[in-house]
């Protein structure tokens, strides 16, 4: 099986829209899925997305990731999500596109690259820590929602 790996055009947003929700479905999350094909649209200078490709031009993973500036480095690169499509996996997909999620930061003298997983994910654990990945218990994230955003923006 042949795959290209290639940067996502507008017209892959439905696939990766659906690579998303399957990736929600996996950690147990549908439900916090929000984001649309439209809003992908309208936002599609915030992110950058590469998709695997099948020769039959079916995407059966993706990698989207943005810049970020971290303090204590400097220019970064944030993998947001990683994802595979069960049928898929074992065949060296994930590790071609997190390699082009690499080969970019490299290019774009990026400092550091930062992903999450989640920490019963032990395969992916396994797979991160196996290729060299510094893998944090420490620190703990923090985030709000769009409701807690507008909440907290109007308190006192």
């Amino acid at each position: 099986m042949n795959i290209n790996i290639r940067k996502a055009e507008e017209n892959d947003f439905p696939a990766v829209l659906s690579l998303i929700k399957e990736l929600a479905e996996f950690e147990k999350s549908p439900e916090k899925v929000t984001n649309t094909v439209d809003l992908m649209k309208k936002e599609k200078d915030l992110f950058i997305c590469y998709v695997a490709e099948t020769d039959d031009r079916e995407i059966v993973g993706m990698a989207l990731f943005f810049f970020a500036y971290y303090t204590w480095v400097g220019k970064s690169l944030y993998l947001d999500d990683i994802y595979v499509k069960k049928d898929f996996r074992n065949n060296k997909i994930g590790k071609s596109l997190l390699k082009k999620v690499f080969e970019i930061a490299r290019k774009e003298e990026c400092k550091r690259v930062r992903w999450q997983v989640l920490n019963w994910n032990q395969s992916a654990i396994d797979v991160y820590r196996k290729l060299g990945a510094e893998i944090d218990d420490e620190w703990l994230n923090c985030s709000f929602d769009l409701d807690g955003i507008r909440n907290f923006a109007i308190q006192d």
